[in-house]
């Protein structure tokens, strides 16, 4: 008798488990977790600055990258320098999700372009990785906490900056 209920429940949940999986959305990426908080951290700070969609794009852009000389750079074994600056909304977004701009910039750059280095230099990927093993580790290390600082803030549903918050009156 037990064997026919089971069998009977089985077949009466069977359409429940399979919507239940239709319809289950997976865990986003890391990739888009990180994203969608450095989308969040600069329209953020692209509002405290008064700028908004109909904003002259010239000014959005310096607001958002930052403008005049890049402060930080970075020839690579290609012979190419990758620059970026620390004065701009993504500058800030960086920082606030790596902890140190300029390490997640220059870590970033390196890691980035192992593949470029590699065919530059004649040399296999995994040597050239193997040579980089300390920026890939370290990569690592800022690319986790980033991942945790970006799902705290996301979970939180609060503004990226706590005067915001505040101004908003969700303290």
């Amino acid at each position: 008798m037990r064997s026919r209920t089971a069998t009977a429940l089985a077949v009466l949940l069977a359409p429940l488990t399979l919507l239940t999986a239709c319809t289950a959305r997976p865990a986003p990426s890391a990739d888009d977790v990180v994203k969608a908080a450095t989308r969040k951290l600069t329209d953020d700070c692209l509002t405290r600055r008064g700028l908004t969609a109909t904003s002259d794009q010239q000014h959005v852009s310096d607001a958002l990258f930052g403008a005049g000389k890049a402060e930080l750079s970075l020839r690579l074994p290609t012979g190419y320098t990758v620059r970026a600056h620390t004065d701009g909304c993504l500058a800030a977004a960086e920082q606030r999700l790596y902890g140190d701009q300029d390490r997640w910039f220059r870590t970033s750059v390196v890691v980035n372009n192992l593949g470029p280095e590699a065919a530059k230099t004649g040399r296999p990927l995994s040597e050239v990785r193997a040579a980089h093993r300390a920026e890939i580790a370290e990569w690592r290390r800022l690319r986790a906490h980033a991942l945790t600082t970006a799902t705290a803030l996301l979970k939180g549903g609060g503004s990226a900056h706590p005067s915001i918050t505040r101004l908003k009156g969700n303290s």
